[in-house]
C-alpha cells in the first residue's frame, strides 16, 4: 500500500474529519497518514485503543516514535500518560496496551540505523507552557545531527520568520490554529513539507504543535 508516499508531495490532513480503520489487533483503529508498505510499513498514523485493547508482542525493526495525545499507554515497560514522548529504536520488543484507552501519535520504521537511544520524555505538554511573556516556547524531545523532534508553543498573534526546510518539515496541530501564506489548520491537522520548500507561519490565537525537521 502506498498513501502519501512521495516524499516531495505536499500534505495536507485534518485527522479530526478522517476516517478510521481496523487495525489486525481487536480495539484498536487508525487513521492513516502517510504509509508506504503492507503490514510492515514506513508509516504515520494516529491510532486509538480502546479501554483494555492491547497489542501482541513485537519488534521495532526500524524504530518506533510516539507521542501520547491523550488516556494512558502501557507496555511491560513502563505507564506513558498524555504528553510523553517514547522512542523505542531499532531492535527493541514489547507488547503495548492501555486499560484507560488512548490516543497516539504514531511513526514507525522511520528512525536511521544509527540512531538507537531509547527516548521517554514524560510531561512533555506540561513543560511547553507559555510563562507569561509573548515570547515563544520550544521543548526538544530528541535532536540529532540528521533531525530536531520537538514541542513548540506559541502565544496569541506570534509570527515566525520565513525559514527554508532543506530536508523538509513535519507538524502536528495539538491546540489552537497555525497558519502559513498556504492556508490555515486547526488543531489535529497534519502537515508534511516536502525538502526545499519554505514559508512563514504564524498564529492568531495561540498554538501548541509537535515539529520534526529533517527527513520526514
Amino acid at each position: 500500500m502506498r498513501l502519501h508516499a512521495d516524499r516531495t508531495e505536499r500534505v495536507v490532513i485534518d485527522t479530526r474529519a478522517a476516517p478510521w480503520t481496523a487495525s489486525p489487533e481487536p480495539d484498536v483503529q487508525r487513521i492513516m497518514l502517510d504509509r508506504d508498505g503492507a503490514e510492515l510499513a514506513r508509516a504515520t498514523s494516529i491510532v486509538r485503543y480502546a479501554p483494555g485493547a492491547r497489542f501482541k508482542e513485537h519488534e521495532h525493526g526500524e524504530g518506533e516514535e510516539i507521542l501520547v495525545l491523550d488516556g494512558e499507554f502501557r507496555d511491560e515497560h513502563g505507564i506513558y500518560p498524555a504528553g510523553t514522548y517514547l522512542r523505542n529504536p531499532w531492535g527493541t520488543r514489547h507488547s503495548p496496551f492501555s486499560s484507560r484507552g488512548c490516543l497516539l501519535f504514531v511513526k514507525l520504521r522511520q528512525m536511521p540505523a544509527a540512531d538507537r537511544q531509547t527516548v521517554v520524555v514524560e510531561g512533555a505538554f506540561a513543560r511547553c507552557a507559555l510563562d507569561g511573556e509573548r515570547a515563544a516556547r520550544e521543548v526538544v524531545l530528541h535532536a540529532t545531527a540528521a533531525e530536531r523532534v520537538s514541542l513548540v508553543r506559541w502565544p496569541a498573534g506570534y509570527s515566525d520568520v520565513r525559514h527554508d526546510h532543506p530536508h523538509g518539515e513535519e507538524i502536528l496541530v495539538l491546540e489552537g490554529d497555525l497558519a502559513d501564506e498556504h492556508g490555515r489548520y486547526t488543531g489535529g491537522t497534519w502537515l508534511r513539507q516536502p525538502p526545499g520548500s519554505a514559508h512563514v507561519a504564524f498564529t492568531r490565537g495561540g498554538c501548541l504543535i509537535w515539529m520534526k525537521r529533517g527527513p520526514c
